[in-house]
């Protein structure tokens, strides 16, 4: 397992659109998806232990996102053939689990986090209402295991700053998690 940090925030750049199949039966694009005030992209997985120890912060912040009109959709990018955990069926069954409050897609060909520049899970894209890049930095101080209960909201509190302004917070603090894990790699 690599574990990776994501790069700095490329502020103002557009967000890529997708047709990607959700665990529920349906495809989501970007218009589905976006709300009134933004749009929260995250490639997260099913195996990976920096997802795990933040998965339940997740659904909670997702959640109360939705009251500052940020919508959030969760791509999962790995290669199922290599991280059988990662399968179509896990994905499913993981989000019964956690009862997760966003599609959760697979980005089987890869191409969506190329285009991305996904580089670890958990990977963050915070748009505001124009799915412009404002945030992308890390969701707490969680790595493998779960941060403190009275942590900082980071990725929280920046999207309700982009909700509110439009722009995210100039100081962001990257990501660290696993490598996505690339077809042929």
């Amino acid at each position: 397992m690599v574990s990776l940090q994501t790069p700095v925030c490329d502020f103002g750049w557009k967000a890529v659109d997708f047709d990607l199949p959700g665990i529920d039966g349906r495809r989501y694009s970007l218009a589905d998806v976006r709300g009134p005030n933004g749009l929260l992209v995250m490639f997260i997985c099913n195996h990976c232990p920096y997802v795990k120890a933040v998965r339940e912060r997740l659904v909670r912040d997702c959640r109360e996102l939705t009251e500052y009109g940020i919508r959030s959709i969760a791509i999962m990018s790995n290669d199922p053939s290599e991280y059988p955990e990662d399968s179509f069926e896990n994905m499913a069954q993981v989000a019964r689990e956690f009862d997760y409050p966003f599609p959760y897609v697979q980005d089987a060909t890869q191409a969506i986090a190329k285009a991305y520049g996904a580089v670890c899970t958990p990977d963050f894209f915070g748009f505001n209402a124009r799915l412009e890049l404002q945030y992308r930095g890390r969701l707490d101080a969680s790595r493998k295991e779960t941060a403190p209960a009275d942590a900082r909201r980071d990725l929280f509190e920046a999207m309700v700053q982009v909700a509110r302004t439009g722009a995210g917070p100039a100081e962001q603090i990257p990501s660290m998690g696993c490598s996505i894990k690339w077809k042929g790699a």
